[in-house]
């Protein structure tokens, strides 16, 4: 949508300059894709300050003077009496063409060079003043742009408004959303010339009144909820105003005549389409809103000729139509320079119809286009009033008779409950229930009551993509600002996945070793290994390192010697990962572990104190708690003596509950000759179960253990197959099951009697009461079947439907359920 940066300061006072506008619409409404300047033909022109001024030296009516325009100072001879050194001007640089095509070139003037130009208002079409040129009086650096040191014309904002959104297709409901932002208010701006009466009596109906002698009568509520109308005789046709004929080409319309433009000038503030008939040339002096006969034919505006569907809502006289609905008007009742008396049009017309119109015509405007994404429908009388006012401003004239507002259904208000603990918890922050009000309520939300900590809000007729609390969750996070949030994870934001075993072992045992200062490290799982002692890999990354490793201190101690050979004395790394071992299974036997390996100075060097001591085998033993008391906390940890000498690698076995679940070790480096002794530490957290021998299509499972689906902890091995290339069957059904029979047996026996074609079964509903007997509930289920190789014929589904009811009457005395 084109918005207009001067229309929009004219309904919310702001300093914001067009860009900030844009920056608070983005961040807060809808996005903001592009700024275009009306008076783009000024980009060039930029503030600059004249340094010095003296006269020509060949010129009494000259003067050469140096101007700093942000960069170098060039030389200008400027023939202005009113330059002075010190001073702010507007200065086209070298190459700038001006608004009334004059290009700037570097030229010498009397024997001086000039080097750009210092600007008049006519110069640059800001006013008629030519004797002298235009003193700034604003303080920003030199070679600031003009047009973003002034509000010179006006600035139109691409705004992307999303279908969910009709209500920011106006200015008006950009209005509000900047009016919220900034907490001030907003207002509609008066029509100065608005002298011959009051707003217009409205008579209420369902399907038929009188508008000053134009019967009205309403057929199609389904294509119309809601038409109104008014008829104003005496108008006087002529062009528009120039603020109203301004304001259409800002958004990219083109000014017709003062009535047709205030219709459009409205549709752009508002966002209601309205449309103007010649009310002399409707025949019968009727308006009927109706379907459309068969075979009738309507051209409309743009002067094609149409044949109409049946289907098709229509605005027509006593005669035939005259318009279609919520697309475009008829050019037999066009408002011409002729025309005296005008009917007044502004409805609420369905979405989908007006959709399936103009979709099938391929016609497509500014109207249908709001009609399609949904229009308020309260405001139609309230935009009717404010038509009238301005056609009474512009065009003359007089209300005849009332207004008519023809509602066979009127709406009710949507309420909603909003509980601020809900906030809260979908927010993760709490805000106070005075702040989620003065949200809501900034941008039309009602407030019914507050009791507790729920409020009942009502919702305004323009917002109908609000449905349910999360709706106004989602306005209230918007509103407070999405930046102001946290970006911190917090344990009770909502997730439907538990947090597996493994990983909180995992982030344990990372932050124990962080706080210990030890730096984490994530290298590939390759080495170079021998296929004696290693599971090779199918397609290596390099041949180099073709094999998984057995252990993370081989990957961390290679990552160890880089660093020695970096010359770090000191060395302090872990790993949380994977390490891999044969297996007779498919896969390899595969266990998440963590390792660590530390070196050099115990703690960092002070000059105060002197060398630091390195570490030793004891202060590796201490880390093998800190690790083993952190992956497994509500087990007995000890360290055992691994014994074999002095010389022996393994220091000390990490024993949990009784089991051996790591080591420390005496790690062997390619290491130089000033390097302290390296030592290791590995701890086991968990065995990954990496043997699926499920049949394709029939999930996964393990041959050591079972595994339950989304079990806490539960590590699943992926097993990928072919999607399906044969079509599915498939089909519902409810059955009575008593209260005492589970759920778990009734689908066991629903597996068993279907068979292997069943591919899928789904729990879709259970419900209790009503025709349900007491004692039992009644629970419905979806099955897909589906044959690998070739298309399911119906007598083999009904077949296997049948045996699965037979086998649930036998075994569980289940009936499916038949009323």
């Amino acid at each position: 949508m084109n918005a207009s940066y001067a229309w929009l300061r004219a309904m919310v006072p702001t300093d914001l300059t067009p860009r900030a506008l844009a920056e608070l619409l983005t961040s807060r409404t809808a996005t903001v894709d592009g700024l275009r300047s009306l008076r783009a033909d000024l980009e060039p022109i930029v503030i600059a300050r004249v340094v010095e001024c003296a006269r020509h030296p060949s010129s009494d009516h000259l003067s050469v003077t140096r101007v700093d325009a942000g960069g170098d100072l060039v030389d200008v001879v400027c023939g202005a009496p009113n330059v002075r050194a010190g001073a702010m001007y507007p200065f086209a640089p070298v190459g700038t063409v001006l608004p009334d095509g004059m290009r700037i070139e570097k030229r010498k003037i009397r024997g001086a060079v000039s080097e750009g130009m210092l600007c008049s208002a006519r110069e640059l079409r800001l006013g008629d003043d030519h004797e002298g040129i235009l003193e700034l009086q604003i303080d920003v650096p030199t070679g600031t742009p003009l047009l973003q040191a002034l509000p010179l014309g006006d600035t139109i904002l691409d705004v992307d408004v999303t279908p969910n959104r009709p209500d920011l297709l106006s200015h008006l409901g950009l209005a509000r959303e900047i009016a919220a932002a900034r907490g001030a208010p907003f207002r509609l701006p008066e029509f100065a010339g608005n002298d011959n009466g009051p707003a217009p009596d409205i008579t209420r109906a369902a399907r038929e009144a009188n508008a000053g002698g134009v019967r009205v009568v309403l057929e199609d509520a389904e294509g119309c909820p809601r038409y109104t109308g008014v008829c104003i005789r005496g108008v006087t046709i002529g062009p528009s105003p120039e603020w109203i004929a301004d304001r259409i080409r800002a958004v990219g319309g083109r000014p017709i005549n003062n009535v047709v433009d205030a219709t459009n000038y409205l549709l752009h503030e508002l966002g209601q389409p309205m449309h103007a008939f010649d009310a002399g040339t409707l025949g019968g002096a009727a308006i009927v809103i109706r379907r459309a006969r068969p075979g009738e034919r309507l051209t409309t505006l743009d002067g094609v000729a149409r044949t109409l569907e049946p289907w098709m809502t229509v605005i027509a006289d006593g005669d035939r139509a005259q318009a279609l609905a919520g697309v475009m008007g008829g050019g037999d009742t066009e408002v011409t320079d002729r025309t005296t008396d005008v009917f007044l049009e502004v409805a609420h017309f369905d979405p989908a119809g007006t959709r399936r119109t103009r979709r099938a015509l391929g016609l497509s405007t500014d109207a249908s286009y709001r009609f399609e994404r949904g229009t308020d429908p309260e405001l139609p009388p309230h935009a009717l009033a404010r038509a009238v006012s301005l056609i009474r401003a512009v065009a003359g004239g007089r209300v005849d008779g009332w207004a008519v507002d023809l509602h066979p259904r009127p709406r009710q208000p949507r309420h909603i409950e909003l509980r601020t603990a809900r906030v809260a918890h979908l927010l993760g922050e709490r805000l106070p229930p005075d702040e989620i009000r003065r949200h809501l309520e900034s941008i039309g939300f009602a407030i019914e009551s507050h009791r507790g900590d729920t409020f009942r809000v009502t919702v305004p007729p323009w917002r109908g993509d609000v449905e349910r609390e999360v709706d106004l969750i989602e306005e209230v996070a918007r509103l407070h600002g999405y930046d102001r949030f946290s970006d911190e994870l917090r344990p009770y934001r909502q997730s439907t996945v538990p947090t597996p075993d493994t990983e909180l072992a995992a982030r344990r045992v990372r932050e124990a070793l962080v706080a210990e200062g030890l730096f984490e490290a994530r290298p590939m799982p390759f080495v170079t290994g021998s296929d004696d002692t290693h599971v090779r890999v199918a397609n290596p990354l390099g041949e180099n390192e073709a094999h998984l490793r057995t252990s993370l201190l081989e990957t961390l101690a290679r990552r160890t010697e880089f660093n020695l050979a970096l010359m770090r004395r000191s060395v302090r790394l872990f790993e949380i990962g994977a390490a891999f071992g044969r297996s007779s299974a498919t896969l390899p036997h595969e266990e998440l572990r963590a390792a660590a390996v530390i070196l050099g100075d115990r703690n960092p060097p002070h000059w105060k104190d002197g060398p630091a001591p390195v570490v030793d085998e004891w202060d590796a033993k201490w880390l093998a708690e800190v690790m083993a008391r952190a992956a497994h906390p509500r087990s007995e940890i000890e360290l055992e003596p691994a014994g074999g000498g002095s010389d022996s690698e393994v220091l000390w076995r990490v024993m949990v509950s009784g089991k051996a679940k790591g080591e420390v070790r005496r790690l062997t480096l390619d290491a130089p000759p000033w390097a302290a002794p390296a030592y290791g530490v590995e701890v086991t957290l968990a065995t990954i179960p990496s043997n699926p021998v499920a049949p394709a299509g029939q999930g996964v499972a393990y041959r050591d253990e079972p595994v339950t689906p989304h079990a806490k902890g539960a590590a699943l091995a992926v097993q990928f197959a072919p999607l399906p290339s044969t079509p599915s069957a498939g089909f519902d059904i409810a059955l009575l099951l008593p209260n005492d029979v589970a759920v778990a047996r009734v689908e066991n026996t629903i597996r068993r009697g279907i068979g292997p074609l069943l591919e899928r079964l789904s729990l879709l509903s259970e419900f209790r009461g009503g025709n349900v007997p007491a004692g039992y509930r009644s629970v419905a289920w979806s099955l897909t079947l589906r044959h690998p190789e070739r298309t399911l014929e119906s007598r083999e589904v009904s077949g296997r439907r049948d045996k699965m009811l037979r086998m649930l009457e036998e075994e569980l005395g289940i009936k499916p359920r038949t009323s």
